[in-house]
């Protein structure tokens, strides 16, 4: 984990980046604007099928069964998918990715996202949502264009559970990085 000594790097730095981090780049401390997360939908574009759901309440009851509180467990989250999502096309999260910012107007709220297959970028994804007003609840349209893969390289995704790998760094106003998560993937049989 960073320390709050640490240089944070500026978006043209994170997307240099080849692999996944070994660490987080800022403190949970770095959230000077207030962000918080309220819901986030993923959607499948082509049909609207939901393919994942969650919100700040059933995070915060998933806390409550927790005997402490470990800071990197916060800001990193497992996610299982149907085998079918890597071959999807593209996802959205239209008017389902819903925050809330703090007290102070939010400048260039930009979140770059940056997925890895056994330390072999796979897809970039650059987002800005250009001002918030304090206090405000906000939701924002991610429209992401999935990565081609060939059926080989699906099949070796869906082999080896847990190796695709993403990095999620949150910048504001001229490139200060605020928020870091990270979150690892399986693609399993759910129907």
């Amino acid at each position: 984990m960073a320390s709050p000594q640490t240089r944070k790097p500026k978006p043209d730095e994170v997307l240099k980046h080849t692999k996944p981090t070994d660490s987080f780049l800022c403190p949970l401390s770095a959230n000077t604007a207030g962000i918080q997360f309220l819901q986030f939908k993923i959607r499948n574009t082509e049909d609207g099928s939901t393919i994942f759901e969650t919100s700040a309440e059933e995070s915060a009851k998933e806390l409550l069964n927790l005997d402490s509180i470990d800071e990197n467990a916060l800001r990193t989250i497992k996610y299982q998918f149907d085998k079918s999502f890597l071959r999807t096309k593209s996802i959205g999260t239209t008017d389902s990715l819903v925050f809330q910012v703090g007290d102070k107007p939010v400048q260039n709220f930009r979140m770059i996202e940056r997925h890895y297959f056994k330390e072999k970028l796979l897809k970039s994804f650059d987002f800005n949502f250009k001002f918030c007003i304090p206090n405000s609840v906000n939701s924002w349209e991610c429209i992401y264009e999935m990565p081609t893969l060939s059926e080989k390289e699906a099949k070796e995704i869906e082999d080896h559970p847990y190796e695709t790998k993403s990095d999620s760094f949150y910048f504001v106003n001229d490139g200060d990085l605020i928020m870091h998560n990270k979150a690892s993937y399986a693609y399993v049989d759910k129907k």
